[in-house]
């Protein structure tokens, strides 16, 4: 099977003592020889964030269009965080490796999408991940439902007077823009909730929002 290693450090202290990519070569090289694998090449992203996408990265973005084109197989890395932290990234990886017919091969965590175990191990974190953020979508649905049934606003605190609001709300009705609404609060000298003299259509979007957060309470 023909690989490519991917290499990554965060730091340019990292980067310059080469210490961190040198590791990270060794053990891709060493594990590749022992499973007769042909390597290709090993690529480097020096001094690049793991919060940044995998696909926006320089030097992966190189491995992609490799593992795309079908000139290697696999891409290789010797611990899954250097390829991302982001389980949600990764199973956008998975995704696409499935689609375009490539593997990918993290030492550390026994994920080898090439074989049936690694797959298994791979979906099963993707899995995680996505009942993760379910659970957190439930919770906060749950916490929203139960501060409306206890009547607490959920929109920004009201300073404004009804009759403004109201206002507001009538005029973006009947069409008027948002430009057009606060030009008119501020040529009848009406203030903002900050007590403000200045109106501007954020201003104004920002009042809207509350009301509609009020209606839907």
């Amino acid at each position: 099977m023909r690989v490519i290693g991917y290499v990554r450090v965060s730091t340019d202290e990292q980067a310059h003592s080469g210490l961190g990519l040198d590791a990270q070569r060794t053990a891709i090289e060493t594990e590749v020889e022992r499973r007769g694998w042909e390597l290709l090449a090993v690529v480097s992203d020096a001094a690049v964030s793991a919060k940044r996408s995998p696909a926006d990265r320089p030097g992966f973005s190189d491995v992609l269009e490799a593992l795309r084109s079908g000139s290697a197989d696999a891409v290789v890395v010797s611990k899954l965080d250097r390829l991302t932290r982001s389980l949600s990234d990764f199973a956008g990886l998975l995704d696409r490796s499935v689609s375009e017919g490539w593997g990918v091969v993290a030492l550390d965590v026994d994920v080898d999408t090439t074989t049936a175990t690694g797959r298994l191990v791979a979906h099963v974190m993707a899995s995680v991940s996505e009942w993760e953020r379910g659970v957190i979508s439930e919770r906060t649905k749950a916490a929203l439902g139960e501060l409306k049934a206890k009547g607490r606003r959920l929109g920004r605190p009201v300073t404004l007077p009804g009759s403004v609001r109201d206002r507001i709300a009538s005029e973006r009705a009947a069409g008027a823009t948002l430009r057009q609404i606060a030009d008119g609060l501020n040529r009848d000298g009406v203030h903002t909730s900050q007590g403000g003299a200045q109106w501007w259509p954020a201003t104004v979007r920002a009042v809207l929002r509350s009301v509609e957060l009020d209606s839907a309470a």
